[in-house]
């Protein structure tokens, strides 16, 4: 029997926030530990991260990938990353703007 679309994203939500679960386990100071996303550019928690070739994608892309493979509607990685490109360019705009925000604020 075929899993219906929401059984498929139930499961894989499931999946992602046991990584999570198993990656605090085994080291619990990774709960400090933080990256920029590849995916989708912000700055997130190392558990349950995965690195899918030269990309490190947080939990939260992780399960979007996964969801994708699972459905059908990515087949690769890569599309992934051209599909999340503005996200990760909104994302990089904003830091810099926050940056000048303080860069500014420190000036005064």
């Amino acid at each position: 029997m075929d899993k219906s679309k929401e059984e498929i994203i139930e499961e894989m939500q499931q999946v992602a926030q046991q990584m999570v679960l198993d990656d605090l386990e085994e080291n619990p100071d990774i709960a400090n530990e933080y990256f920029d996303c590849d995916c989708c550019g912000k700055n997130k928690c190392l558990a349950g991260s995965i690195r899918y070739g030269d990309y490190r994608l947080c939990n939260d892309c992780v399960l979007i990938a996964e969801t994708g493979f699972a459905l059908g509607k990515i087949k690769d990685i890569q599309d992934l990353m051209d599909a999340m490109e503005d996200k990760r360019l909104e994302e990089l705009c904003n830091f810099v703007k926050d940056e000048e925000v303080r860069k500014a604020q420190m000036d005064n």
